[in-house]
């Protein structure tokens, strides 16, 4: 049998990139698939349901089954009618994939207030929202799978995205909490940082040799290559996984670490300013994390 055979999966921005790949893979894999996504720019401009008829029509052509919600994550109201079309078409609903987004970067000290919330707002709310909708269902049958889609920049950071980095980054720990509330009840949360040549990356420059010789071993970084990872989470045989981040790159997959105490200092009176300065500091700081990008971090080629 398919490893999706009987599930309905969520797949939010699911017109194009990696969510278009995702939202095939799940149908490919057997399930249903309620493709969400409002057919925008990448800065969140304009509105067409052509990206997701597109996607549809793939699944279809491949005998899968699959139904359009062109509601926005980014408001409560319109998230829960997107869980609701997968319950109202398929009567039921297993999982959901957490990767509507938009961007709109800016050096920090540049950024408008508008451009910080529309990101915040679609990113972190909207995978609260979609998730929160959800859960009630998943609650009700014992079992789901959320998957959320996180990045490096809010892993471990990026110069000019601290917008984008904040909510990537609420969104790895609003998967944790959720992992821990629900699991009880048979539901897991993971989070996925995938790394592909899609439209949030095809606006890096290609003015110099460097930038282009980086763009050329992006551009092998197909959506594709991230989807199998999605379509195992949200089947049966991740029964046992709940709570990690992982990222997928070309043909890797790996298990990211997540904060936790890395050193210890006490001083049995207390501490004032000054001992902070002499003692506490000198100590720790043979752990403190550089202040270095995600590039600096993973700056292999794509294997």
């Amino acid at each position: 049998m398919s490893l999706l055979a009987g599930k309905v999966v969520l797949v939010t921005g699911g017109g194009n990139g990696i969510g278009r790949a995702i939202a095939v893979a799940m149908g490919a894999a057997g399930a249903r698939v309620v493709i969400n996504d409002i057919g925008v720019s990448l800065e969140g401009a304009g509105g067409s349901s052509s990206p997701a008829e597109e996607t549809r029509a793939m699944i279809q052509e491949a005998g899968g089954e699959a139904v359009i919600t062109t509601d926005s994550v980014a408001e409560w109201a319109s998230a829960k009618r997107a869980v609701d079309t997968a319950i109202d078409a398929f009567g039921r609903i297993d999982a959901v994939v957490n990767n509507a987004g938009i961007l709109r970067d800016a050096i920090f000290h540049k950024m408008d207030p508008d451009d910080w919330q529309r990101v915040i707002q679609v990113h972190l709310s909207g995978t609260f929202y979609i998730s929160r909708a959800a859960a009630d269902h998943f609650r009700a049958q014992s079992s789901g799978s959320m998957i959320h889609i996180t990045s490096g920049t809010g892993l471990m950071g990026n110069v000019g995205q601290s917008n984008y980095g904040a909510a990537k980054g609420g969104i790895a720990a609003l998967s944790r909490c959720i992992a821990l509330d629900m699991e009880r009840y048979g539901v897991r949360s993971n989070c996925i940082s995938p790394f592909a040549w899609s439209r949030m990356t095809s606006s890096i420059p290609t003015e110099t040799d460097a930038q282009k010789a980086l763009v050329a071993k992006l551009q092998q970084m197909t959506p594709d290559k991230n989807a199998p990872l999605a379509v195992f989470l949200a089947s049966d045989a991740a029964k046992d996984v709940n709570g990690q981040i992982f990222g997928t790159r070309m043909n890797e997959i790996y298990l990211y670490s997540q904060p936790r105490p890395v050193g210890t200092v006490h001083r049995a009176e207390g501490w004032t300013p000054e001992t902070i300065a002499a003692h506490a500091m000198p100590a720790l700081k043979h752990a403190f994390m550089p202040l270095v990008s995600s590039a600096k971090y993973i700056n292999w080629d794509p294997v």
